[in-house]
């Protein structure tokens, strides 16, 4: 069938809507296929939902290929399953919760581990079922705080969610395996540029967890290459190599000292290397004490926590909130302070959390008989020389410092680079936790029971659609991977003359018949109108029938290489249905 623009539903926009920053999303409303609701909810209109059906069958042939079994479940769900794994509170506020007519709890599902694990119970009973991948392609939702970037960052979105079951740790590595391999095969046929990165496993739990990461300057998550080895992870799995313990006896004693109006990193630095120590300070041999406060999932009440790292490192909240998932985790505000008089701020030091039972909790550099200048819990005093092991010693280590490109790769290999990228997958080995949660298990050929163990695997499908544009577009517009265009070929009828217009008319019949998907530009605007909109639509093969027609051609142009072929008009559609089906 022929996509005329005469009758499609379709508003181009020459303008940038006022509350898009990233170009995909600036892109994505101007060509006319995504529609603001409300703050990260977004309608799709014909040509939008045309590029996410083609990649949700990119997404199912795949799946399909390692044996994996669609089914569907509701959006609305029942509270107990999600109140018997602590997720009901584990979520905390990115949970939509919501309460029927009769007084009974439900929520809009973010994911649905529980309701596969209850449904493979229900449903299955001997090893000889095993193993099973079922997977399903539903919409989902999370009260993001801060929606923000389109479809990229929204309220409700697309997701295929799949989980292996298997009757061992071996065969969840299979199925692990296979899913990656489908992962790699679904992103290359997508066009992407992406990255595999550990990553952290955070509220869904589990042990191994890889993150497909697609490469963009705009993108939310932080990850790390090493220079030298294939080593890469998101930036909160990064774990940071601990320098060797070295000895206590026979070290300096700790010193405090007078340090009037340095209730910062650098004001300390400066004043110490001006106090005639006979010694050099750098921020690196300051150790920063932050607060912050904890509270676990259901929880009313906050606790304090105190976290040490070097002074030339900030702490990096995302990380930090990683090291402590499933807790909610903030800075400290004013009245935080009053209420603890024994923190002062701008010289905390480790003794005053231990005389006050506060946790503490420092970073992995921060190892036995390391050396630091720190806060000594009073007004305009610090003391140096306090020893790791001697004169504190911390309740044990976490990841919250920031990572810094140049610092030394985990595996030993070489240095960190720096870049930024869009979550568009995420492969968990889960284990047992829900499984044990639910209590399912097979009946092995003895007659043991043999409890289930299981991965996860996310795609995110709409998300899809904002990454490709994200990182396939030109100034003039969009630039769609054929796989997933909204059509082969973009016919342009420029001209009012009858001959051009019925010869765009006959080769838009022409492509059609053999095969390919076609818009055709019928409608009464000016050539530059139709230009502009073909530009901006992004389809990868525009066909411009219009003045070259008085010499027997027509031109075809490449909207990603910009390439312009004059082409004769009678053999252009074997032209074209050779280019598309390479």
């Amino acid at each position: 069938m022929i996509t005329r623009l005469s009758t499609l539903f379709l508003r181009t926009l020459r303008e940038d809507p006022a509350d898009a920053e990233m170009p995909s999303h600036k892109l994505l409303v101007r060509a006319g296929y995504i529609r603001r609701v409300s703050p990260g909810i977004y309608s799709w209109l014909p040509l939008g939902l045309r590029v996410l059906r083609n990649i949700e069958a990119v997404v199912r042939q795949e799946m399909d290929a390692i044996g994996g079994q669609e089914i569907q479940f509701p959006a609305l769900l029942p509270r107990e399953p999600y109140q018997a794994t602590g997720r009901w509170t584990e979520y905390g506020a990115d949970l939509f919760r919501l309460r029927d007519r009769k007084g009974g709890d439900y929520l809009l599902g973010p994911t649905h581990e529980e309701l596969f694990t209850l449904t493979v119970k229900g449903e299955l009973s001997s090893y000889k079922d095993y193993p099973v991948i079922l997977y399903q392609v539903q919409t989902k939702y999370r009260d993001e705080e801060r929606p923000r970037a389109g479809i990229l960052r929204g309220r409700e979105f697309l997701m295929k969610d799949s989980y292996s079951f298997d009757l061992s740790d071996e065969g969840l590595a299979r199925s692990y395996r296979a899913h990656r391999e489908a992962y790699i095969k679904i992103f290359d046929r997508l066009g992407l540029r992406y990255v595999i990165v550990s990553a952290h496993s955070g509220a869904m739990g589990g042990s191994k967890s890889e993150e497909f990461l697609a490469e963009a300057e705009t993108g939310e998550d932080t990850f790390v290459r090493s220079t030298e080895s294939g080593y890469a992870a998101n930036v909160e799995a990064v774990t940071t190599p601990a320098p060797p313990e070295l000895p206590i006896a026979g070290r300096a004693p700790a010193q405090v000292l007078h340090t009037p109006d340095t209730p910062t990193i650098d004001t300390l630095v400066e004043h110490l290397n001006g106090a005639g120590l006979g010694r050099t300070f750098s921020a690196a041999d300051t150790l920063k004490n932050v607060m912050v406060k904890t509270r676990q999932p259901g929880a009313q009440q906050w606790e304090l926590l105190g976290v040490g790292l070097p002074g030339d490192r900030e702490v990096d909240m995302k990380r930090l909130a990683a090291s402590l998932a499933p807790a909610e985790v903030a800075l400290l505000d004013d009245a935080d302070f009053a209420a603890y008089p024994f923190l002062v701020k701008g010289y905390i030091g480790p003794g005053a959390l231990a005389a006050n039972r506060v946790r503490y909790l420092v970073d992995p550099r921060v190892a036995r008989g390391t050396a630091w200048a720190t806060g000594a819990d009073r007004p305009d005093h610090h003391v140096i020389d306090l020893l790791c092991g001697r004169d504190f010693t911390p309740n044990g280590t976490i990841e919250a410092a920031q990572v810094c490109a140049g610092d030394p790769s985990p595996d030993g290999a070489g240095t960190l680079v720096i870049a930024r990228g869009i979550e568009i997958g995420h492969i968990f080995q889960l284990g047992r936790k829900y499984t044990d949660a639910f209590a399912l298990d097979a009946l092995g050929p003895e007659g043991t029971p043999i409890r289930i163990t299981m991965g996860s695997y996310g795609i995110g499908v709409s998300r899809l659609v904002g990454a490709i544009a994200e990182q396939s577009h030109d100034a003039y517009g969009l630039l769609w991977p054929r796989e997933i265009a909204p059509a082969d070929v973009h016919v342009v009828i420029a001209g009012k003359d009858e001959t051009v217009g019925a010869t765009g008319e006959r080769l838009a019949v022409e492509l059609d018949a053999s095969g390919l998907r076609v818009i055709l530009d019928d409608r009464l605007a000016t050539p530059g109108v139709k230009f502009a909109d073909a530009e901006l639509i992004g389809v990868p093969t525009i066909l411009v029938v219009g003045r070259g027609l008085a010499s027997g051609v027509v031109e075809v142009k490449d909207r990603f290489s910009g390439e312009r072929t004059e082409v004769p008009v009678e053999s252009v559609v074997a032209h074209l249905r050779e280019l598309c089906n390479k």
